[in-house]
């Protein structure tokens, strides 16, 4: 057998070892090479092992690879069907947590909400200012980019606010931005322009129950932090 079929053979058994793993116990045992491994055989990659394991070893982490655009992989050797099927599986996991959000009260299952902005805005290359809009029993109904900034900043203006939860019928807001430097510490500015908020939702009985600042691996949370 030439070394190539052995080579051949091999990836097939390696695909074949690590899906019985995943269907016995879950896709978290995998590696990241292994993860992307499967990907790329479902899109029709001959070899998906010596590619997972070349794209790692180019980009440097998985999030650098998810997160290039789709001419820069194309200089790697990722097509069309393979670059689509990696971003799906990153937009299902999006809508994952986006479910677990809108499933009872945010306040039950805090994690999700934050999981959910984390993975939406932290490799934004600029600040954005988003509302969670909550019902009356704290269930999410919307997500909404409210407005967009540069790398250091995004005016935010209290009157839109206050329009958007008028015209949501929206009895209680989480505020959302992230910080594109990946620290995700509130500034002085936040906490300011989270009480201006605070003030002029009060005046048409919405409560704000959290202000999230996402950053590079964590979010912080003003209601955590006692700032509300």
């Amino acid at each position: 057998m030439s070394e190539k079929n052995t080579s051949a053979a091999t990836q097939k058994y390696l695909i074949r070892d690590a899906s019985s793993r995943a269907m016995n116990s879950g896709v978290g045992q995998l590696s990241e090479v292994e993860l992307i491994a499967l990907l790329l055989s479902n899109a029709g990659e001959r070899g998906p092992y010596e590619k997972a394991t070349m794209l790692l070893s180019k980009f440097g982490s998985v999030r650098s690879l998810l997160t290039s655009d789709f001419n820069e992989l194309a200089t790697h050797g990722v097509t069309e069907r393979q670059f689509l099927t990696l971003h799906a599986g990153m937009e299902l996991t999006r809508r994952h947590y986006q479910e677990l959000m809108s499933t009872g009260s945010v306040l039950s299952n805090p994690r999700a909400t934050r999981e959910y902005v984390r993975m939406r805005l932290r490799d934004l290359p600029h600040e954005v200012f988003c509302c969670i809009l909550l019902d009356n029993r704290n269930r999410a109904m919307k997500f909404v980019e409210l407005f967009r900034g540069t790398i250091d900043g995004a005016s935010v203006h209290p009157r839109e606010v206050v329009k958007l939860a008028l015209s949501n019928n929206a009895a209680a807001l989480i505020l959302v931005h992230n910080h594109p430097s990946g620290i995700a510490e509130p500034s002085q500015a936040d906490e300011l322009i989270t009480r201006r908020l605070k003030e002029a939702l009060n005046l048409i009985d919405v409560r704000v129950l959290d202000h999230i600042v996402v950053g590079d691996s964590t979010c912080e949370s003003f209601a955590d932090r006692g700032l509300l």
